[in-house]
């Protein structure tokens, strides 16, 4: 596909020109929307995720879609449960012409301590290139890039703007999307499309853009581990009668070797990625102190995206602050495991299972109880779709885009690939390696802003050919 010539993206001087020319409004919006805190977490006030839904329902009213619509699913034992609520605008395609779908979501994640902020955290605030604020790259940059992309294209093609653009804003990502599945369902006819942009990830570093094409799935559970029926006194009983803390350390201690690799028979590892992450980046991005060793074998971006990976995230143990002198006799912990693409969740369930129960020490009880699943994601880069943005990222940046796997998981993409089979997905990014997206001091790199909403206004135009 030869994109260096000038029919290729015939309108891009055109494009270019109206991005800048929307480009403060567009950061305007996103301020606005910054200031809701839009948290669909049932213990923070949900009313502001509605707030929030019915701000992006009035801009892409202001935009120009056909119908523009606020609307939930149902989910859980409890039909009468409903999920947080998403926004679904429509343009429909003239014959012939293919259907984009645009996804971001405009909830976000909580707070967490307040003291660990340099600016009010729904105050956008800009510091630089950056600006800081809960939400201004995780998601809602992607909610505005989609937008302004939108608008941008309408008002450089105007009649000649035949293909047809669903704008899907979910109002639950960060909550887990409980209800994602059902709404897929519920509202299949009105998502329904060619391709699908998923404004979610992260480019490869502030300046240099990345579509991902793969993603590690999930599979968490919780391991329990019970050493007696009752507590009973250290001093009379222990040594010939271990503590289950110690029993439990153990245990986790064999999920992974010498090398921090991760030691579960059954859990696979992908191709080697094509590209590499230099340790002295990733050592910058993560904040490892310099002390501390690179955990795994293989290449950095290997481990980080082709290899299984295995985190305690939380243990149920007793506080100092309440210790006594006492044998605990059951004890919990939680692990995230990710998956390479390929592996299936249940099956690295089964293998988490069959490992704890090999490696159980001294014979104490162990249980495990499996809880999240999500499928790894592949991408075929060989789809038209894909070279089309590929080519668009190009071009708005001037620099060739990486190809990055994602050490995270993206649970619901399993359920889009399911639902539309044969939908292209086109996972791109406005994150980077400086967001830290769901930490204290979440920020943009608004450059990088500017070049996506160019690089999808781009990707439009060029879906606006005939099938």
């Amino acid at each position: 596909m030869n994109t260096d010539t000038p029919e290729y993206f015939s309108h891009f001087e055109a494009l270019d020109h109206a991005v800048n020319a929307k480009f403060d409004s567009a950061v305007e919006q996103l301020t606005e929307l910054v200031a809701i805190p839009s948290i669909a977490w049932e213990a923070f006030d949900l009313s502001q995720v509605h707030k929030s839904a019915e701000k992006v329902a009035s801009l892409a009213q202001h935009v120009g879609f056909d119908s523009v619509e606020i609307l939930t699913a149902s989910y859980g034992e409890n039909q009468d449960k409903q999920g947080m609520p998403a926004v679904v605008a429509r343009k429909e395609a003239e014959a012939g012409y293919p259907t984009i779908l645009l996804y971001a979501h405009h909830d976000v994640q909580p707070v967490g301590d307040l003291a660990e902020w340099n600016t009010e955290p729904f105050t956008a605030t800009v510091q630089g290139d950056r600006l800081f604020g809960r939400g201004a790259a995780d998601d809602k940059a992607g909610v505005l890039a989609h937008l302004t992309a939108f608008s941008v294209v309408k008002d450089v093609l105007g009649e000649d703007f035949k293909a047809g653009v669903t704008l899907f804003i979910e109002g639950e990502e960060e909550a887990g999307s409980p209800s994602f599945g059902q709404f897929l369902k519920t509202y299949k006819e009105k998502l329904k499309a060619d391709a699908i942009v998923v404004a979610d990830s992260s480019n490869w570093k502030a300046g240099v853009p990345a579509l991902t094409t793969g993603l590690r799935g999930l599979a968490s559970g919780v391991v329990n581990v019970r050493v007696g029926d009752h507590a009973v006194h250290s001093g009379m009983f222990g040594g010939p009668m271990i503590d289950a803390p110690t029993a439990l350390v153990r245990l986790l201690a064999s999920l992974h070797n010498d090398k921090g690799a991760v030691a579960v028979e059954g859990l696979i590892h992908a191709p080697e990625p094509e590209v590499e992450y230099e340790e002295a980046d990733f050592r910058a991005d993560s904040g490892m102190l310099d002390n501390v060793q690179l955990a795994g074998e293989g290449s950095i971006s290997s481990r980080l995206w082709a290899q299984p990976a295995i985190s305690i995230i939380g243990m149920d143990i007793t506080p100092i602050a309440e210790s006594s002198n006492t044998i605990s006799v059951q004890n919990s912990a939680k692990l995230s495991v990710r998956l390479a693409p390929g592996q299936n969740p249940q099956q690295a369930h089964e293998a988490i299972e069959a490992h704890l129960h090999k490696h159980s020490p001294w014979g104490v009880e162990v249980s495990y109880t499996a809880e999240d699943s999500g499928q790894p994601f592949s991408a075929d880069t060989s789809e038209s779709s894909i070279q089309i943005a590929l080519s668009a990222m190009e071009k708005a940046w001037g620099i060739a885009p990486v190809q990055t796997g994602l050490g995270g998981s993206i649970p619901f993409i399993a359920d889009l690939k399911e639902e539309f089979p044969d939908a292209h997905i086109l996972i791109t990014g406005i994150e980077d390696p400086d967001t830290r997206a769901h930490s204290a001091n979440e920020s943009l790199y608004i450059p990088d802003f500017k070049r996506a909403i160019l690089a999808e206004a781009l990707m439009v135009t060029k879906f606006c050919e005939k099938k």
